[in-house]
C-alpha cells in the first residue's frame, strides 16, 4: 500500500514541476524582451547634431527645427528626427563631357545674335530653413535647377555670342545670380544660392571656336600693348615734370638776374645823371672819352693845334713823352685843358 501511494504521489508531482519550470522560463524570456525593448527605447530617445547639420523633429505631424549642435532628447515612437545637411553643396547645370559620352542638351543655348553656344554652369547653394527644405517641396534641388536653367537661358538670350565667350562673363554671372535669388525668395523653399559661375563656354563647331580663340588672343595682345603704353607713360611723366620744373627754375633765375642787372644799371644811370646835373659839359666829355676807350681800346689820340703844337688826349691816364717840343706842347695842352676845365666849372657855378 505504501509503495502504491508513493508511486501515485510521484506521478502527480512530476507534471507540476514541469509546469513550474516552464513558467519560470517564460518569465525569464519576458524579462529579457522587456529589457531589450527598454534598451531600444532608451537608445532611440537621444540623437546628436553635428556642426554642419540641423534637425527637424516631427511630433504628431508638426515639424520643428533644431539648430543647436550636440546631444538632444526625443520621445520614442512619438517623435521622428530628420537631419539636414547645411553645408555648401554644388550643382552642375549643362555639363558636357564628350570623352565620356555625356552630352547634356541643357548646355546648348542661343544668343541674341542667333548663334548657338554651349555653356556650362556650376551653382553653389545651402539649406537655410530645414523645415521648408523638407516640406515646402518634394525635391528642392530640382526646383533650384529648373529656376537656374530658366534664368540662364533668359540671360544668355540677351547677350551676343562674343560677350558670352569673352568680355561679358562677369556681368552675365551677376545678372543670373540676382535673378535666381529673386525667384528663390518668391518660391521660399528653404534653400539659398551662394554663387553661380560659368565653367565653360564654347562655340558649337571647331572652326568657330578657333576664330574666337584668335579674337581672344588679339584682345589680350591689345591689353598687353595698352599696359606697356601706360607703363611707359607713367615712367616718362615724372621725368617730364622734373624737366619742366628745372626749366621753370632756370627761367626764374634768369628773370631775377635780369631784374637785378636792370636795377643796377638804373642805379648807375641815376648816379651818372646826378653828376651830369652838377657838371653837364665835363660829364659829357668824360662819358665820350670812356665810350671811345670801350669802342676803340688801346687807341692813342693826339691833337695838333693851329700853332703846330701836339698833345695826347687818349689814354687819359698817360701822356706821350718825347723831344722837348712835343713834351712842352703836351704840357701846354694839358695846362690849357685844365684851364678850360676850370673856366667851365666857374661858368657852371655861375649858372647855378
Amino acid at each position: 500500500m505504501l509503495r502504491g501511494n508513493r508511486q501515485t504521489n510521484r506521478q502527480m508531482n512530476g507534471p507540476l514541476s514541469m509546469r513550474e519550470s516552464m513558467k519560470k522560463g517564460f518569465g525569464m524570456v519576458k524579462a529579457v524582451l522587456v529589457m531589450i525593448i527598454l534598451l531600444l527605447l532608451a537608445s532611440g530617445s537621444f540623437y546628436s547634431i553635428q556642426e554642419e547639420e540641423q534637425a527637424v523633429v516631427c511630433t504628431f505631424g508638426s515639424p520643428r527645427a533644431v539648430t543647436t549642435p550636440g546631444l538632444h532628447f526625443k520621445i520614442p515612437l512619438i517623435q521622428t528626427v530628420t537631419k539636414v545637411n547645411t553645408t555648401i553643396q554644388g550643382l552642375s547645370i549643362g555639363y558636357r563631357d564628350e570623352a565620356d559620352g555625356i552630352d547634356d542638351d541643357d548646355a546648348l543655348m542661343i544668343t541674341s545674335d542667333y548663334n548657338f553656344i554651349y555653356v556650362d554652369f556650376y551653382a553653389e547653394y545651402r539649406v537655410t530653413d530645414p523645415v521648408k527644405a523638407l516640406y515646402a517641396s518634394q525635391d528642392p534641388e530640382l526646383v533650384l535647377k529648373n529656376i537656374a536653367q530658366n534664368c540662364i537661358r533668359t540671360t544668355i538670350g540677351s547677350y551676343s555670342v562674343d560677350s558670352v565667350l569673352t568680355t561679358g562673363k562677369n556681368e552675365i554671372q551677376s545678372n543670373i545670380k540676382q535673378m535666381i535669388l529673386d525667384k528663390l525668395e518668391d518660391y521660399d523653399i528653404g534653400i539659398a544660392l551662394v554663387n553661380i559661375t560659368i565653367q565653360d563656354a564654347t562655340p558649337p563647331t571647331a572652326e568657330v571656336e578657333n576664330a574666337f580663340k584668335e579674337v581672344e588672343t588679339a584682345k589680350q595682345g591689345k591689353e598687353t600693348a595698352l599696359n606697356n603704353a601706360n607703363k611707359y607713360r607713367n615712367e616718362q611723366i615724372p621725368n617730364a615734370e622734373a624737366e619742366s620744373d628745372r626749366i621753370l627754375q632756370d627761367a626764374e633765375a634768369a628773370k631775377q638776374e635780369r631784374i637785378n642787372e636792370a636795377n643796377g644799371q638804373a642805379a648807375r644811370f641815376n648816379s651818372m645823371y646826378q653828376e651830369y646835373v652838377k657838371f653837364p659839359d665835363i660829364t659829357k666829355k668824360r662819358m665820350f672819352y670812356e665810350a671811345m676807350e670801350d669802342v676803340l681800346p688801346d687807341i692813342k689820340l693826339v691833337i695838333q693845334g693851329s700853332d703846330g703844337n701836339m698833345s695826347t688826349m687818349l689814354p687819359l691816364d698817360s701822356f706821350v713823352t718825347g723831344s722837348g717840343s712835343i713834351s712842352g706842347s703836351g704840357n701846354m695842352a694839358a695846362g690849357e685843358t685844365q684851364a678850360d676845365a676850370q673856366t667851365e666849372d666857374t661858368e657852371a657855378g655861375e649858372e647855378e
